[in-house]
């Protein structure tokens, strides 16, 4: 792996996502076909606030990218990381739920997100199959969850319809 800036950390991105990323890049800095830009940029660069939210973003894209782990599985031991797909019981409930635990910025689409830095996220990372955690919602309410599976990205297959 490339080395970051003091500071910053890996992200994991799915190849879809990694691709989405560069193609809005290219259109936030003018690089992408005519259609894909429809004037936003140049509307933006007549307005300073809208200006600096283009930049802005152009700025989170690129640290996103310069950071960014594309398409690497991590280990398949069960333990909940980045690039893994969660599913989890919340405990209270008896509901379970599955998603991905990665970058939101990203959105991966096909998948519900969640960021290693969000309270579920943050309470998960490092969990073995079977370990319950809890996290505090905004409410200042705890919440128990169990992890009950956790399987790379690229090894996951979706439920079809049913």
């Amino acid at each position: 792996m490339t080395s970051t800036r003091p500071g910053s950390r890996r992200v994991w991105l799915t190849p879809q996502a990694h691709q989405r990323l560069l193609a809005e890049l290219a259109a936030l800095t003018g690089n992408a076909a005519p259609s894909a830009l429809d004037g936003t940029a140049a509307q933006d660069d007549r307005d300073p606030s809208r200006r600096r939210q283009r930049e802005e973003r152009i700025r989170e894209i690129h640290d996103l990218l310069t950071n960014a782990v594309v398409g690497e599985d991590p280990p398949d031991d069960g333990i909940a990381e980045p690039g893994m797909v969660l599913t989890v019981r919340y405990d209270d409930t008896d509901d379970t739920e599955t998603f991905l635990l990665g970058t939101r910025a990203a959105e991966h689409g096909d998948i519900e997100v969640y960021s290693p830095d969000s309270p579920l996220g943050a309470a998960l990372t490092g969990a073995r199959r079977g370990e319950q955690r809890t996290y505090a919602v905004p409410d200042g309410s705890t919440i128990r969850v169990t992890l009950l599976d956790a399987v790379p990205y690229g090894h996951h297959h979706p439920a079809g319809p049913a």
